[in-house]
């Protein structure tokens, strides 16, 4: 994924031109102050201090990792048996190969030898099986908990395992890597995770920090640093004015208007935040279980004005729930399927019965700044079609609780990424029976969709399928689809190595001094 460093006199200006109403992190002094003794006690001791803006999920087991956030995290201190590099190729990992019957139905891995768990064990074929069972028994990723019922068979064979399917998938390695390998007789993962990464898990303090460690003994490369504490900030505006202080040595999610003012002492690096940020809508509500009314919505609302409101034109457009990382299964027809169209808006919700508008609550989780931003931009533009928008702002866990888990929302604006590297990651949340499905879609086709593509080898043929899903959603007006977000990274001038992902990970073992 291209990299690009942007000029501080750049930002600054641009700072000047953002819309600093929407959100926290709009007004900033710009500092010039010379790096902290904090800072420089730091790079003495080879560590660094991460700003995240949210707490994780409260067990940090390997089947267990709920939240985008926390997968990031934990990112370095687990790994399957194949692993993504920053291209989105799969590389092997804990399993130096494999090969695949003709017939695409049985797998044999080779396992890489001498691998050490943190704890010192021994990774075994038995630890692999054991992981295998264990995910398919508790993960709470759906999509992955699909995947392993088509495997019938798990078998150690002369150290190696094989795994049988029921039915061929040529996806299988995508989730390969996604089955995170744990000792067999280990049983504190939740409050002590214990896996085979570059980083090991030292110490949690619940909504305030949590501390990795170089692992002396990975069997690949060893990380760079030789400790990262990831410091949680309740809000944006906290984890900025640390920022700002020079406190942090590195923050990634950040929005344009907030790194406008850094001193020289950090680097600014620009990505893509591989997510599917959209005004997500709840189809069991009225008026939003109305197709007209959402269609109405997708006109009422002016995406290129929003992301030069809110990032500078920074980011980059979507029509339905995949983003660009997704190469072939990306459909930019999609991306003008509702042209900005007042006019067409208000016709639509005149034909629903609401040709005066109806009264819109947009729930937001108020530690992300880029979505807060979004939601207010948002309500603003929809006022010229008779829809009265308030933005309500809540905490993390009151959005997780309430509306991500407890459906008990009109609208919300958030990001969701992709647990694997497959287009089923981002689209199968939408299927009818999906645990993940927040917006209660339910669509005949859709689920005929994307059922075939997940029983079928034929690569073209599973890529039509996947597009005609993803044209689905488009169609249904399933949701606002809005953007793939701009990920602004302030790191300390003093590091090199960070490297983007195409799903949403954060990478520490290459971060050196």
């Amino acid at each position: 994924m291209m990299k690009k460093r942007i000029p501080a006199l750049l930002l600054a200006a641009v700072l000047l031109l953002t819309l600093t109403a929407c959100g926290e992190g709009g007004n900033k002094p710009t500092s010039a102050t010379k790096p902290s003794t904090g800072a420089d006690a730091r790079k003495e001791a080879n560590e660094i201090y991460v700003g995240i803006a949210q707490d994780l999920s409260s067990s940090l087991g390997p089947y267990q990792l709920s939240t985008a956030g926390t997968r990031e995290v934990m990112f370095n201190v687990f790994e399957g048996l194949y692993k993504a590099d920053r291209t989105g190729d799969f590389k092997p990992a804990l399993a130096t190969g494999y090969t695949v019957s003709d017939d695409g139905l049985t797998y044999t891995f080779t396992l890489r030898e001498g691998v050490k768990f943190h704890n010192g064990a021994v990774m075994t074929a038995q630890d692999v099986i054991y992981s295998y069972n264990t995910c398919a028994s508790s993960s709470v990723d759906s999509s992955i908990k699909k995947i392993l019922e088509n495997v019938t068979g798990i078998k150690e064979d002369g150290g190696k395992v094989v795994m049988t399917l029921a039915q061929p998938n040529s996806d299988f390695i995508a989730y390969v890597g996604s089955v995170y390998i744990s000792p067999a007789a280990y049983t504190d993962q939740d409050t002590q995770p214990v896996g085979t990464g570059p980083f090991k898990f030292e110490s949690r303090t619940v909504q305030d920090n949590i501390v990795l460690s170089r692992f002396d003994d990975y069997w690949g490369d060893k990380a760079g640093l030789s400790k990262v504490t990831f410091k949680i900030f309740e809000n944006a505006t906290a984890l900025v004015t640390a920022l700002d202080a020079g406190a942090l040595d590195l923050v990634a999610h950040l929005s344009i208007s907030q790194v406008g003012g850094l001193s020289k002492d950090y680097q600014v690096l620009e990505g893509s935040m591989n997510l599917v940020q959209a005004l997500y809508l709840n189809h069991e509500v009225t008026p939003l279980n109305d197709i007209r009314v959402r269609r109405a919505l997708c006109y009422a609302v002016d995406v290129d004005a929003m992301l030069t409101l809110t990032a500078e034109g920074h980011g980059h457009k979507l029509g339905s729930s995949i983003y660009p990382s997704f190469q072939k299964y990306f459909d930019e027809s999609l991306v003008n399927a509702y042209p900005h169209d007042e006019a067409k808006a208000k016709e639509l919700l005149a034909a629903a019965g609401y040709a005066n508008g109806f009264d819109l609550t947009i729930t937001v989780p108020g530690n992300y700044t880029p979505h807060v931003d979004t939601a207010m931009v948002l309500a603003e533009q929809l006022k010229a079609v008779g829809i009265r928008a308030t933005v309500q702002e809540v905490e993390w866990n009151t959005w997780l609780t309430d509306v991500y888990q407890g459906h008990k929302f009109q609208a919300t604006v958030c990001g969701f990424d992709a647990s694997t590297l497959t287009a089923a990651a981002l689209l199968g949340r939408y299927e009818s029976t999906s645990s993940k499905n927040m917006c209660s879609y339910k669509s005949v086709q859709f689920d005929a969709f994307m059922q075939e593509a997940a029983s079928i080898t034929d690569d073209a043929r599973r890529t039509e399928l996947y597009k005609a899903a993803a044209k689905c959603l488009s169609d249904d007006a399933v949701n606002v689809y809005l953007q793939d977000l701009a990920d602004f990274v302030a790191i300390r001038s003093t590091l090199k190595g960070y490297e983007f992902y195409p799903i949403y990970v954060m990478d520490l073992s290459k971060v050196t001094y």
